[in-house]
């Protein structure tokens, strides 16, 4: 073999070993967002979209045999320009920021007040979901989060995830359970202040004849924050509309006043 010719594959194999370091280098963003999951022996894979909404996406993923189930569902905020709340203030009123120079660069929306606020509003809602678990409340059991995503219970089967109760037809003889069911949740939320702000059949999961509430980051606390009783009415509202297509009416206004009432006076 020619001098010249050995050198030609010897610039062939390193241009070729660049490249496969320049391939390896180009992480799945995803997969980056999620890393800490896979570090921490929570996670094995990610699957596919499950989806995709106005504040963040939900992926399918495949669970690592230590949690003992097959999957869990990783959701996966955007940021903060990007979301849908428009008006974070109303839900953001009342929120404990302990440290004075990060409460000072919010007020001042700068770019480390705007990054500290997108942390916190992921770290609310792990925080609301531990909290309205361990209270028994039907919603996903919360297994962990970082600065980007909170890991959780998936519900469904991985090609078939449970779809929102907007999307359901339920049978006559669900239709009065399932709304005694999401109005036990809302007291229990409420007997733990917790408002949940957003409610919806769209954040509501069906599934073999159960119901799991999802999406908790607006939540709010009654004691300290001035929109209370408004979110509270208007989430009662949404889903007294929402059975009243099936026939069943209920007076949302009379609900809110007596649950408000009832947690004004401390007899919830």
């Amino acid at each position: 073999m020619s001098k010249r010719k050995r050198l030609r594959e010897l610039e062939e194999l390193e241009e070729l070993e660049a490249l496969q370091e320049r391939e390896q280098e180009i992480v799945d963003p995803i997969q980056a967002l999620l890393d800490s999951f896979f570090a921490d022996g929570l996670i094995t894979e990610v699957l596919h979209v499950v989806k995709s909404g106005k504040e963040a996406t939900v992926y399918c993923c495949r669970a690592h045999p230590s949690l003992g189930i097959p999957y869990v569902a990783a959701k996966v905020y955007r940021s903060r320009q990007n979301r849908g709340f428009k008006n974070d203030s109303i839900y953001q009123e009342g929120r404990f920021v302990g440290d004075q120079r990060i409460k000072r660069a919010m007020k001042n929306k700068s770019s480390t007040g705007r990054e500290a606020q997108f942390s916190m509003w992921i770290a609310h809602e792990y925080m609301m979901l531990t909290t309205l678990y361990q209270a028994g409340a039907t919603i996903p059991r919360p297994i962990a989060h970082n600065s980007h995503a909170i890991l959780m219970e998936y519900v469904g089967e991985p090609q078939q995830p449970a779809p929102a109760l907007q999307y359901v037809q339920l049978a006559p003889d669900e239709v009065y359970p399932i709304f005694a069911r999401i109005m036990d949740n809302i007291e229990l939320w409420l007997q733990h202040n917790v408002v949940h702000g957003d409610l919806s059949p769209y954040n509501i999961l069906y599934w073999n004849g159960q119901v799991t509430i999802i999406d908790f980051p607006q939540a709010v606390d009654p004691r300290f924050n001035a929109h209370a009783y408004n979110l509270l009415a208007h989430d009662i509202g949404t889903i007294c509309t929402y059975v009243s297509r099936y026939g069943l009416q209920r007076d949302a206004d009379a609900i809110a006043r007596r649950l408000w009432h009832q947690f004004r006076n401390a007899r919830l």
